[in-house]
């Protein structure tokens, strides 16, 4: 059920972020990030816009919410993407010390979880699987449309 402040409402928010990566050709990924129950930043993946490799969902909520907050460390934050980030992100979560982290979901080529040990911040409560038949679906639907179009 989307309540407002549940963690289906924010990741649904997330999923409205994966649109607008969607509707540029990015892969959809979305990303919130809540500080006492408040989106504070919201960003999507802009790879290919701004033609730089670290420009994901993630990276780009980070800063938005350090700027919003002007705090270099997000511990008291929690955020919300729809697809499990890769090492890069989740370096970036680590060193900003992220709260918690919900990941819709799991990416098994190029998820933080192929790692071992995880490499986020020991503090840091990590949960998997909010709406994630959505999140997956977005996905998948992205990359069966690309598919698809280099056939044409």
């Amino acid at each position: 059920m989307l309540t407002v402040h549940s963690d289906a409402y924010f990741m649904q928010q997330a999923l409205l972020q994966a649109d607008l990566a969607d509707q540029q050709l990015e892969i959809p990924i979305g990303a919130v990030i809540v500080c006492e129950n408040k989106i504070v930043a919201k960003a999507y993946n802009q790879v290919e816009k701004l033609q730089d490799v670290t420009a994901h969902a993630e990276m780009l909520a980070i800063t938005a919410a350090q700027n919003y907050l002007s705090s270099k460390y997000l511990d008291n934050c929690t955020m919300y993407v729809t697809l499990e980030p890769c090492t890069m992100c989740s370096g970036a979560l680590f060193l900003s010390r992220m709260g918690a982290l919900f990941i819709g979901a799991r990416d098994s080529k190029r998820g933080f979880s192929l790692l071992n040990p995880v490499p986020f911040h020991p503090k840091t409560k990590v949960s998997f699987g909010i709406l994630e038949a959505d999140c997956e679906a977005k996905i998948k639907e992205f990359f069966k449309k690309m598919r698809n179009k280099q056939k044409e």
